[in-house]
């Protein structure tokens, strides 16, 4: 016999198949991923970050923090960012975003605002913050690039 599933599960399921996404593009080679997952009325947003070699580095700047070189002296490519990759990650992480907020609407809970995962590899440990205030909709400034880099940023500094 099935349990039923609860909003919960469906929560957590879509929240792991992003970081799998994730974990999938820097090929299980990162020491921690951080992704950003934003909705405001009628936009989502989703963008991730990873801390590899000690290094904190944007998914089209992963071969950044890698120290190989070819013996040609260039540095050796280890990722693959090609334009193909990074919007698959992108596409994928905003339709799980999506069917978050459909099952916010489903099971009458609200949707966060701002969704912040910290997935730590080597512990498979997942960590989230969540907001439910406007974080860019009322700000003549800021976007939400604004706020994942300023995160990112942070992030940098700790």
């Amino acid at each position: 016999m099935e349990l039923s599933k609860v909003f919960e599960d469906y929560f957590s399921e879509l929240q792991a198949d992003m970081v799998a996404i994730c974990l999938e593009y820097v090929e299980n080679r990162a020491e921690d991923i951080y992704i950003y997952c934003s909705y405001e009325p009628e936009m989502y947003v989703f963008n991730v970050f990873f801390k590899i070699n000690n290094q904190f580095v944007f998914k089209h700047n992963l071969n950044d923090a890698v120290n190989s070189t070819s013996t040609i002296g260039k540095k050796a490519l280890i990722y693959d960012t090609s334009e193909q990759r990074q919007e698959a990650v992108l596409d994928i992480g905003l339709e799980n975003l999506v069917k978050i907020h459909e099952k916010c609407k489903k099971y009458g809970k609200e949707m966060p605002t701002e969704i912040k995962l910290h997935y730590n590899v080597k512990q498979s440990r997942l960590k989230g913050r969540y907001r439910y205030d406007l974080v860019y909709s009322n700000d003549d400034e800021l976007l939400p690039d604004d706020i994942f880099e300023l995160w990112f940023e942070e992030m940098k500094k700790n």
